[in-house]
C-alpha cells in the first residue's frame, strides 16, 4: 500500500469533513425547539427536517456529476461554505421561515459534503479496509451528533438561546475549509468514462443497485424518524418535559457513537452482509423495546437499542455499493446520497400518521423501515456475498 493511502496527514482533514456533515443532525434537536417557540404543530414542525433532507433528491446527482469534473476536494469546500452560509441565518433573524431557510441551505451544503466525502475518504484509506473506515468516519459524525442536542440544551438552560450552537458549528466549518484547502489529495479513482445524470440514472436498472438505493432512502428516514421523534415519544409516552426528552438524542446518537467504533474494529473481521442483517435484528428489537416500554428507563433502553443496531447500517450500505462498482463511486455517492431524501418523507409521514392515529402506529413506520433491510442479501450478487 502507497504513503498516500497510509498518510494520516491527509486522512485528518477528510474525517474532519464528517464532524461537519455531522452539523445538519441538530435539525433534531432543533425541531422541538422550534416548535416549541413557535406553538407548531407536530405535522408542521416534521417539516423543518423536511427542509433538509429534500436537497438530497435534487442535488445528489448533479453534485456527482459536477464533483467528476471538478475533483472531490474542491466540490467538498463548496458544501462546507454552503452550509456555513446556513448556520448565520438565525442569527440575522429568529422566525419559523428564516429558520427554514437556514435549513434549506444547510441541507444543500450537506448534501455536497455527502456526495463528496466517501468518494474521497476512497482515496486516502486502503481499499481493502472501505467498509471499516466508512464505519469509523460514522463514529466521527455520531460525536458531533451526540453533542449537538448537549450543546443546544446547555445554551438554552444558561444563557437561554440554543442558537448558540450554529456559531459553534460555524467556528469548525472555517477551520474545516482552511485544513482541507491546504492539503494536498492526489484524486487517482476516476471513472471509466466522464459521469452524466444519464449514466447515473441507468445504473438504477441494476437491481442490486436499486435495492440499496431504496435501502438508504428507508435507513436515513428511520434515523432521522427517530432523531427529530424523540421528544415526542417520551413526552407522549411517559410524560417527560422537553429538556428532559431532549437527553434521549444525545442517549440515541451516544449509542450510535458506540456502534460506529465497535463496527470500525468488527468489520475487520466480519463480513459486511452478516452484520448488516445482524445489526438489523438490533435495531428492530430496539423499537419493539419503545413500543411496549413499561416505564421512561426502559424506553431509553430502547433508543440506545435502536442506535447500536441502526449506527453502521449507512456505511455497510455505502461500502458495499462502492465496493461492488468501484470505478463508478461517484454516480453511486450522487444516487445514493439522493437516496437521504428518505429524512424529508419518513419523518412527515410519521408525524402524520401520529397526529391522525397516535403515536404507536407511527412507531410501526419505523418498523416497517428497518424489514426491507432484511431482503438485501437475498437480492445480493454472488460477489458481494462473498465479501
Amino acid at each position: 500500500m502507497n504513503s498516500k493511502k497510509n498518510s494520516i496527514s491527509k486522512m485528518m482533514p477528510v474525517f474532519l469533513t464528517f464532524i461537519v456533515m455531522g452539523f445538519v443532525d441538530i435539525v433534531g434537536v432543533s425541531t422541538g425547539y422550534v416548535q416549541k417557540d413557535f406553538e407548531l404543530s407536530d405535522a408542521t414542525a416534521q417539516f423543518l427536517p423536511s427542509m433538509v433532507f429534500i436537497w438530497f433528491f435534487v442535488f445528489s446527482i448533479p453534485v456527482g456529476v459536477f464533483q467528476d469534473k471538478i475533483g472531490k476536494k474542491k466540490m467538498m469546500n463548496i458544501g462546507i461554505m454552503v452550509t456555513l452560509f446556513g448556520l448565520l441565518l438565525p442569527f440575522i433573524s429568529y422566525s419559523f421561515i428564516m429558520v427554514l431557510i437556514a435549513f434549506v441551505f444547510m441541507g444543500i451544503g450537506n448534501t455536497i459534503v455527502q456526495v463528496s466525502a466517501n468518494p474521497l475518504l476512497q482515496e486516502v484509506v486502503p481499499t481493502e479496509k472501505l467498509s471499516s473506515f466508512l464505519s469509523l468516519s460514522q463514529f466521527i459524525k455520531a460525536i458531533t451528533s451526540l453533542l449537538g442536542p448537549i450543546i443546544a440544551t446547555f445554551f438554552a438552560l444558561h444563557y437561554g438561546n440554543w442558537k448558540f450552537v450554529f456559531a459553534v458549528y460555524g467556528v469548525v466549518s472555517i477551520l474545516s475549509i482552511l485544513w482541507l484547502s491546504a492539503t494536498k489529495i492526489e484524486e487517482t479513482i476516476k471513472s471509466e468514462t466522464p459521469a452524466t445524470f444519464t449514466s447515473c440514472m441507468g445504473l438504477l436498472k441494476n437491481k442490486f443497485i436499486l435495492a440499496l438505493v431504496i435501502a438508504i432512502f428507508l435507513i436515513v428516514g428511520a434515523d432521522v424518524g427517530v432523531n427529530s421523534n424523540i421528544q415526542g415519544f417520551m413526552m407522549k409516552l411517559h410524560g417527560t418535559t422537553l429538556e428532559t426528552a431532549s437527553y434521549g438524542i444525545s442517549v440515541y446518537f451516544t449509542a450510535l457513537m458506540i456502534s460506529r467504533f465497535l463496527g470500525a474494529i468488527l468489520l475487520q473481521f466480519l463480513k459486511p452482509i452478516f452484520f448488516l442483517i445482524s445489526t438489523t435484528i438490533l435495531a428492530i428489537g430496539g423499537v419493539l423495546l419503545i413500543l411496549f416500554s413499561p416505564t421512561e428507563m426502559v424506553a431509553y433502553v430502547g433508543i440506545f437499542i435502536i442506535g447500536l443496531g441502526a449506527g453502521n447500517l449507512f456505511p455497510l450500505i455505502f461500502s458495499i455499493a462502492i465496493n461492488y462498482l468501484p470505478t463508478r463511486s461517484s454516480e453511486i455517492s450522487g444516487l445514493l446520497i439522493m437516496a437521504i431524501v428518505g429524512g424529508a418523507v419518513i419523518p412527515p409521514i410519521m408525524g402524520f400518521v401520529s397526529s391522525q392515529l397516535g403515536v404507536v402506529p407511527s412507531i410501526i413506520v419505523l418498523i416497517l423501515c428497518f424489514v426491507f433491510i432484511l431482503f438485501i442479501p437475498m437480492m445480493a450478487p454472488k460477489k458481494i456475498e462473498n465479501l
